[in-house]
């Protein structure tokens, strides 16, 4: 909780901040990866700071975290922190790192702000950073006690045992354990974060979602072909794995972690559109795995059957549990050849399937794709607390907040 005498000044300055906080974020990274070129080697991800989406990821956290300290003292962003959380440990964030990033956060703030940051104001901004920070650093702390491991270990060396084309944009990996050392198994919907080293030398991470249930030798993920628009390169991590990668090679990658897991005390409804299948496929394989009767049901959207990345294995799954179903949205046609449900043409309407009471919805897609399904929900009475999301990459929609 916010000091008293920090509270007013926050209150103060919190829309002059929030006006130029991602100008602050854009001059606090350039000014981080200046001083400390080395987390650019293996802890960030350059693609994500070539578009900007670190830095407006950053600022939008920053400007909610201390929103929330001003509206709702009594209670943090626990949603938000988690997502965060999550992602630090599959990345090996190390407690001491918060100190740098302080330094050179504050530094932008004055930097941006100029003679408007007094040294009330710094204080109260260094409150705000350091409540933030040692949420996140005591939430990252369990992360790593409960997988056994430190910052240093969350890595280890796979095997890559087998390379499954699932459409013309998609490959899936199975790679298996190297050492003797015990796989403690993911949580259905949790994702692990891949290392490899660049053509230039620089070492980079991407988070993948598991695409099928651990089985204590080997796991497995899909890696979608990210194509560059507008003059942008292609992902170069894609471009790696999907070009370069074969069988017999040896991958780095971290223990699983991901907060939007599975909760299967009640129905639920997978909503996704193309490679958004991917953490979906993981929880069906789970499911499968244990022979649930859970209700489940299954609305998949892409543009064809043939671009459906592992169409096979969730059909599969789905065909599998006793008590699920299945219905596709193309929007080039309406033809399948899979036994499921129901085929539409066009984009994904969840109104048009009669839904399980008392559901939990998941969903996972393009943005637009999200928003649009998200917002037919909630107009249908759906209740926020029973949508949860998965972002592949920084989350600039924050809809847990809503």
């Amino acid at each position: 909780m916010i000091s008293d005498t920090s509270r007013g000044v926050v209150a103060a300055t919190l829309p002059v901040v929030g006006e130029h906080i991602e100008e602050i974020a854009r001059r606090f990274y350039r000014r981080l990866f200046s001083e400390h070129p080395d987390l650019m080697d293996g802890v960030f991800n350059r693609g994500n700071q070539v578009h900007g989406h670190q830095q407006q990821a950053l600022a939008g956290s920053v400007a909610v975290f201390a929103t929330a300290l001003l509206e709702t003292p009594e209670r943090v962003p626990e949603q938000l922190l988690q997502r965060i959380a999550h992602k630090h440990a599959s990345l090996g964030v190390r407690a001491d790192q918060y100190q740098v990033v302080h330094d050179h956060l504050m530094w932008a703030i004055g930097d941006v702000l100029d003679d408007a940051v007094t040294d009330e104001v710094a204080a109260a901004w260094d409150e705000v950073y350091w409540l933030m920070a040692n949420a996140l650093i005591n939430q990252e702390r369990g992360l790593y006690s409960a997988r056994g491991v430190r910052p240093e270990t969350v890595w280890r060396d796979w095997r890559v045992v087998r390379r499954i084309k699932e459409s013309d944009e998609v490959v899936t990996l199975v790679v298996r354990r190297v050492d003797d050392r015990l796989v403690k198994a993911s949580l259905p919907g949790q994702y692990v974060t891949v290392r490899m080293r660049m053509p230039d030398g620089t070492l980079q991470p991407r988070q993948y979602s598991l695409t099928r249930a651990d089985d204590g030798e080997h796991r497995q993920f899909s890696v979608k072909r990210v194509r560059g628009a507008g003059g942008d390169p292609d992902g170069e991590m894609s471009t790696l794995l999907h070009d370069s990668v074969k069988v017999g090679d040896v991958l780095t990658l971290s223990v699983p972690y991901g907060d939007v897991v599975l909760d299967d005390s009640r129905p639920v409804v997978f909503a996704c559109a193309g490679i958004g299948i991917a953490p979906m496929a993981g929880m069906l394989s789970h499911l499968v795995a244990a022979e649930s009767a859970l209700s489940v049901t299954v609305l998949h959207a892409d543009h064809d059957e043939a671009s459906f990345p592992l169409r096979r294995q969730v059909v599969n799954d789905v065909l599998a549990l006793r008590n699920a179903r299945m219905y596709l949205w193309y929007e080039n046609g309406s033809r399948s050849l899979e036994p499921v449900d129901g085929v539409f043409e066009g984009l994904m309407d969840p109104g048009a399937v009669e839904p399980a009471q008392d559901a939990v919805y998941y969903l996972c897609g393009p943005l637009p794709f999200m928003q649009s399904v998200r917002g037919r929900l909630l107009d249908a009475g759906v209740a926020a607390r029973d949508i949860r999301y998965e972002v592949f990459g920084p989350d600039l929609w924050q809809a847990d907040l809503d």
